[in-house]
């Protein structure tokens, strides 16, 4: 299979993982500096920019990584190189035309959010402050992400992943440094601290900038030289391009947005569903700061795997396709489902089973953090499937499906939301979110069976015994955290450590000797097994 896909997988998940890593090992002193009354107020301002940078971009950075890949594999290098010189001017006026936007709709998100000051944690002023603050990183981050996507469509994961990173660690110091100045040393606001929070987004933006500008100045000349090398047969206006390059980028904006609008669906309902319900207005609040920033943080780092995947899937598995090479599709496909079901499955499952000492670990011992979290857990695994399976649609050339698994989705999860919540609080919430993904995931399974003429059957037996492994790990963890809370109790960070260190070691020693000792590594990664095995043995 491809070694090609396996190593820019490596490549770009460590990136990603890294990046990951930091933005959750970042929320702990966060989170001891703004408290869980200023978690709520960080997501409104993030949730919205979030789907605002997507429409900014409207796709474009991966669809211009699938446009360089085919161009590439049909030798006319030079069409990704008009694409791109172009393309950087576009993203440049749809930043700043989507920063002016979003600065100005502050207000209306703001009303609709927080429909009254009374009795909520956060004013409506708050609100309109920290979206304000985070519209300004709208005017680099489209640039950024259209160069980290010319480059992946040239394979190259190095300088996406390294940007990556870096932009995280930018953006986490000035978060950190800014918002612990703020309060500790000026006394000032805590929305004045949340806006600085958001506003290091911008900040990040220009250090990513910086990595990517120096790698684009070291293999210039040998992107230079792939140039000359075009075949130059396929000739195509600037709109001829476009247009090619829109038909792409429409599914794309939708994907990357899939999960802030799910999130945007419970910003715009929760907190009145829960007042409905018979919730204080306080908490309503608190708890919609726990579901989609506190839990939520937690339960992405095992979908970090699926995101390296749908970036590095797009290039690789639309070379396939279109050199028509099928056989080498199916082994793609077959192994990309059982690595991501090897990897994301247990990691679910483990963060289930010690959902309290987790949130202990990350923020405190709170009982609706812990509840919340063993409930939102294994709604990770869906989250991974849809951007897995959603990428595969786009480089078969079937977005249009993904646009109709996404609205299905959605549309159920805005029709249950409130019924759910309702009934079932905040565990309705995340019910409707699992029911959306799970009909977009079946939608899309169905298009890859049709349009791949894709067979299921090993990835299926590969599932069952995945969960049987799973839940002899499952039952590693759980005795050791069993045993080890007799000696700690997970009420201080500390403790809550001491129980999550050995147990999540158990849990990894457990399932990696069965997986060993059935083959399942050497059959998942076999070039990685290989030399691990020559390392150790040579």
């Amino acid at each position: 299979m491809s070694s090609n896909l396996i190593r820019g997988t490596f490549i770009l998940t460590l990136g990603t993982f890294l990046s990951k890593f930091l933005g959750l090992f970042y929320v702990i002193p966060f989170y001891s500096i703004i408290g869980k009354e200023g978690t709520a107020l960080y997501t409104y301002g993030y949730v919205p920019y979030t789907i605002a940078i997507s429409v900014a971009t409207a796709g474009v950075p991966l669809a211009v990584s699938k446009f360089v890949s085919k161009y590439n594999a049909l030798e006319e290098y030079e069409m990704g190189q008009r694409i791109f010189r172009s393309g950087i001017s576009l993203m440049l006026i749809t930043g700043v035309i989507s920063f002016l936007l979003l600065f100005a709709l502050a207000p209306v998100f703001a009303d609709i959010i927080i429909p009254e000051d009374e009795g909520f944690l956060s004013s409506r002023s708050d609100v309109i402050g920290v979206i304000r603050a985070v519209s300004f990183a709208l005017i680099l981050v489209p640039i950024l992400s259209l160069i980290r996507g010319f480059f992946q469509g040239h394979e190259s994961m190095g300088p996406s992943a390294v940007s990556q990173v870096v932009e995280q660690i930018v953006r986490i110091v000035f978060l950190l440094a800014a918002s612990y100045a703020v309060i500790n040393i000026f006394n000032g606001e805590l929305s004045t601290a949340v806006n600085f929070a958001t506003f290091a987004a911008f900040i990040g933006a220009i250090g990513g900038l910086a990595v990517l500008g120096w790698y684009w100045i070291k293999r210039r000349s040998h992107m230079n030289t792939l140039f000359s090398k075009s075949k130059g047969q396929i000739h195509m206006t600037t709109w001829e391009m476009y247009k090619e390059l829109l038909t792409y980028a429409g599914p794309f904006v939708l994907v990357g947005i899939a999960n802030p609008l799910y999130q945007f669906i419970d910003q715009l309902t929760f907190n009145n569903a829960m007042v409905e319900a018979g919730i204080e207005k306080e908490q309503a609040e608190t708890i919609l700061g726990i579901l989609n920033f506190s839990t939520h943080k937690l339960i992405l780092i095992p979908v970090t795997l699926a995101i390296a995947l749908s970036l590095t899937l797009v290039p690789v598995i639309t070379k396939t396709f279109v050199q028509q090479n099928f056989h080498s599709l199916h082994n793609q496909l077959t192994q990309t489902f059982q690595i991501l079901l090897f990897l994301t499955i247990p990691a679910c499952v483990g963060l289930l089973v010690l959902a309290e000492p987790m949130y202990t670990l990350f923020y405190e011992n709170l009982s609706e953090g812990t509840h919340i979290l063993a409930i939102y857990a294994p709604v990770a695994i869906l989250f991974a499937l849809f951007s897995v399976t959603a990428a595969i649609l786009q480089g078969v050339d079937e977005q249009r499906y993904t646009l109709l698994s996404l609205l299905v989705g959605l549309l159920i999860k805005l029709s249950l939301n409130i019924p759910l919540i309702h009934w079932l609080q905040a565990d309705g919430s995340i019910l409707a979110t699992a029911l959306g993904y799970s009909a977009a995931i079946l939608i899309n399974l169905f298009v890859i069976k049709r349009t791949a003429n894709f067979q299921f059957g090993k990835v299926f037996r590969m599932s069952l015994l995945i969960l049987i492994l799973t839940a002899f790990m499952a039952l590693a963890v759980f005795s050791t955290s069993y045993i080890m809370e007799i000696f700690f109790e997970p009420v201080s960070k500390i403790q809550a450590l001491m129980i999550v260190l050995p147990s999540v070691f158990m849990g990894l020693l457990a399932y990696g000797l069965i997986s060993l000792k059935l083959g399942l590594v050497a059959k998942l990664f076999p070039s990685q097994y290989q030399r691990l095995k020559a390392k150790l043995l040579g």
